[in-house]
């Protein structure tokens, strides 16, 4: 058993022994403290297992004198033991206190010839050379280490209840994850909150400077390191994580990868967190320690520490750590200029959030008057919809475009192309797209002279936002060419973040041509977003909505709300308008289709009121939202109201193919077919075309009701088996229910051969039957996993430990433990195997090539 100082393995031990009944069969030694005498720890072992039923007959009794011989006691012991036939157990405690060479090489001993009963437990803070290595490789060798004695959230619960400690689950995951579940710090804080009047600020200021941890860590951890060490943990404190090269930095003496690593091998709060073990960090109670004393006894080298740091970070490539060392201290030119040249490449990778926190931490004075902080103010803004403030940003990043150094200017010109390209989009402007698209073309080409790195990235991003301003145009086939061309590339220069939207932009354009196309898209969206932890992020919210509205298309209504729940939280429908009216357009007609048409009504309603905002009314976007909204008054017998909106549109919104279909809704509802059949006829001979393959669909059904109305039965036959074969390749249903005519259907189905699957599908939901799921359908979890818990998810496929996983995250493995079982949770599951399964089967986790 090896962990650090306060792991609980003296009091694990003990609560074993006596829990297991193993008083007269477990002999007990404590070495003491820089114990040297191999006699005199010997002559413990004697006392020790005479103590025991078994070895009080077998064991001789031995007493100090000065010409015993170690060896020969350990042959002694070998010897009294020999005939042993039950089990006992040596219990060895605080074994690195052990300081003699001899006696670690007798313990080996004793550990290679000991008789097969006699087993021993050995608890120390630190592995010791004991030959383990041979027995590991054998198979008998148990190992407890530090992840296994770290408490997990339930048992950190447990822990306070037994104390008396109440506190809130927030609390308790706050102190869990202070305490990286160190038994002795939980075992601290809840000594010092039994009884406190306000245990939530106790838990939100503890810390290891609080007083009792800081002198438990003090006296068993820093006072027992050597000066060179104390060192380097204290100036090596300012940083999140360290590895040699920094350390070296910051001491300004060679060796410090050799340190790191030995802490670590001697369970001194130090933990790698990478499969190298080239990087580390410290634990974070630790951390509050060292940098306490640090500020303590070295006060004025804080400040040249982090400027230091942030130097090395700038100059490694570290840009996110140089921000905020530069930052930390007081280096705003810096930290502005390493922010400012990043930023661009930050957001093409997905991490604009943390841009934006970086940036909050700059002061307003600096913000006021730099122009490349301005530009990543405009951005920050942006990105959460506020355009106004946008706007007002990036007026003064243009106003002060002087102050921008020429080396920088083609950077600073091509962050301008992209915000006000990003700007375009959340207004649906098609012109001012079209412009800053040009522009960052432009930029992408001119990059080899402008030496600018990102030449291929601003291309990529530019043929991705072309896709999308033909898509608003509705040139989808030239949209589907460009975004695949910008996907091709992003994926080809490793910009997975880049690829991933323009993946999320394609599932809506491809859904025009095909809802299976569509899917696999989503589908493959999904599965990019799962192998990054990106299932969270605010672009997916596209893909959900298209796969929610595909699946409402399909009628499987109730496999489509989880899907448009979920779109519903995560998408910003400010900063993707298209995808937000397409999400309300879904959520409409889930209501209109289930008969809660005041909810749909209410839907449309918002979402014409959202689309109204825009410059460019995104195409058919707008007209769909309208024309449903009518729809629904029709359902709701508000033919008077529906007929007054249609008279108050100018001539342009009346003019289009969805509404159109309004108008013979309207009729049909009136008892009027002839006048129906009038209204369709510019629909059906493409005089006002309509894109969308439902609305294509419903325009055939209200023909051939029409049709059957006036008699003209083969007509309406005829109209019917159009829709049907419309319908049958991407399973559309939804029609049939929006304008139900099961006799006119159970007609069509007598004497026919083709589409009578499709068919039944429809009968069966007009008559009230849901259909069945789809094997291993990707239904999303109702209660879904946090962005965290999502990329800890998409490690358990793999062959890595815990501890490996932990590296990957720069956490500890007690951290990555309460992640896995929150997941496991959640997914109602009990192991890894287990879990892996069901998120596959959930679409959380790509198919596994080996599975059917």
């Amino acid at each position: 058993m090896s962990a650090p100082a306060g792991s609980g393995k003296t009091v694990l031990l003990r609560s074993w022994i006596a829990e297991g009944g193993l008083g007269r069969s477990a002999g007990w030694v404590s070495v003491g403290s820089g114990e040297r005498d191999p006699v005199r720890f010997w002559l413990t072992v004697f006392d020790a297992l005479r103590g025991t039923e078994a070895g009080s007959a077998l064991v001789r009794q031995l007493t100090a004198a000065p010409d015993l011989d170690p060896w020969a006691m350990v042959e002694w012991l070998l010897e009294d033991l020999s005939p042993l036939k039950d089990r006992l157990w040596l219990v060895v405690d605080d074994v690195h206190e052990l300081r003699s060479r001899d006696a670690l090489r007798q313990v080996e001993l004793l550990l290679m010839r000991a008789p097969p009963e006699l087993r021993f437990v050995l608890a120390t803070r630190h592995d010791l050379r004991l030959g383990l290595h041979r027995l590991r490789l054998e198979g008998v060798l148990t190992e407890i280490r530090a992840d296994d004695l770290r408490f997990s959230l339930e048992e950190a619960r447990t822990l306070f209840a037994a104390a008396g400690v109440e506190l809130t689950d927030a609390a308790l995951v706050l102190l869990h994850e202070r305490t990286e579940g160190w038994a002795a710090g939980l075992r601290l804080a809840a000594l010092l909150l039994a009884g406190h009047p306000d245990p939530e600020r106790f838990t939100a200021e503890f810390s290891g400077t609080e007083r009792t941890v800081a002198e438990y860590l003090l006296a068993e951890v820093l006072e027992h390191q050597p000066e060179n060490v104390r060192r380097l943990l204290l100036r090596t404190s300012v940083l999140e994580r360290v590895n040699g090269p920094l350390a070296d930095l910051l001491t300004g003496a060679p060796g410090g990868e050799r340190i790191l690593q030995e802490l670590e091998a001697a369970n001194a709060f130090v933990v790698s967190v990478d499969a190298r073990r080239s990087w580390f960090r410290y634990h974070r109670l630790f951390a509050d320690l060292l940098q306490m004393e640090l500020r303590s006894s070295q006060p004025g080298e804080v400040q040249a520490l982090h400027s230091a740091a942030a130097g090395w970070f700038t100059e490694y490539g570290y840009s996110i750590e140089a921000v905020r060392h530069a930052q930390a201290a007081g280096d705003w030119d810096v930290a502005a200029r390493v922010l400012a040249d990043h930023w661009l490449g930050l957001v093409l990778d997905g991490q604009a959030a943390t841009a934006g926190q970086l940036l909050i931490s700059f002061p307003s004075a600096v913000l006021a008057v730099h122009a490349e902080l301005a530009a990543v103010a405009a951005g920050v803004e942006l990105a959460n919809g506020s355009l106004e403030d946008a706007e007002r940003h990036l007026a003064v990043a243009e106003r002060e475009v002087a102050s921008v150094p020429a080396s920088h200017r083609a950077r600073f010109e091509a962050t301008l192309a992209v915000l006000l390209l990003q700007l375009a989009r959340q207004r649906t402007d098609v012109p001012m797209l079209r412009q800053q698209v040009s522009r960052l073309l432009a930029a992408g080409r001119a990059s080899e002279t402008t030496r600018l790195e990102l030449g291929d990235d601003l291309q990529a991003l530019a043929l991705i936002n072309l896709g999308i301003a033909e898509f608003w145009t509705n040139r989808f086939k030239d949209a589907e060419g460009h975004l695949g061309q910008g996907i091709e590339l992003a994926r080809r220069i490793g910009r997975p973040y880049l690829e991933l939207t323009g993946l999320t932009q394609a599932t809506q354009v491809v859904m025009y041509r095909s809802y299976v196309l569509g899917a696999q898209r989503s589908r493959q969206a999904v599965e990019l977003a799962e192998r990054h932890g990106w299932l969270e992020e605010p672009t997916m919210g596209v893909a959900y909505a298209v796969l929610g509205a595909i699946l409402v298309g399909q009628a499987r209504l109730e496999e489509a709300k989880p899907w448009l729940t979920r779109a519903e939280r995560i998408l910003r429908a400010e900063v993707e308008p298209t995808a937000g009216m397409l999400l309300y357009s879904s959520q409409g007609l889930l209501e209109l289709v289930t008969g809660r048409l005041q909810n749909a009504q209410i839907t449309y309603g918002v979402a014409e009121r959202f689309g109204g905002r825009m410059i460019t009314q995104a195409g058919e976007f707008l007209r769909m939202l309208r024309a449903r909204g009518l729809q629904t008054l029709v359902r709701m017998g508000e033919t008077g109201r529906a007929e007054q909106a249609l008279a108050e549109m100018d001539d342009q919104d009346r003019e289009c193919g969805q509404i159109a279909i309004v108008r013979a809704v309207l009729r049909l509802a009136q008892d009027d077919p002839a006048a129906a059949l009038i209204a369709l006829t510019p629909v059906l001979d493409d005089s006002l075309p309509v894109t969308h393959p439902v609305w294509k669909i419903e325009t055939r059904v209200l023909e051939a009701i029409a049709r059957d109305a006036l008699g003209e039965a083969d007509a309406a036959q005829r109209a019917l088996e159009n829709a049907l074969a419309l319908a049958e390749p991407d399973g559309i249903r939804l029609p049939f229910l929006l304008h139900p005519a099961p006799g006119l259907l159970e007609r069509h189905r007598r004497g026919r051969t083709a589409h009578l699957a499709l068919l039944a599908e429809i009968l069966d939901l007009l008559s009230g039957k849901q259909p069945a799921p789809e094997p291993a359908s990707l239904q999303p979890l109702l209660e879904p996993l946090s962005e965290t818990e999502v990329r800890v998810l998409r490690y358990l496929p793999t062959n890595l430990s815990q501890k490996e996983i932990a590296g990957e995250f720069h956490v500890s493995v007690a951290t990555i433990k309460t992640h896995i079982h929150h997941v496991y949770a959640k997914l109602g599951v009990h192991g890894r195997r287990e879990a892996v399964d069901r998120a596959r089967d959930l679409g959380l986790l790509a198919p596994s090539l080996g599975r059917s």
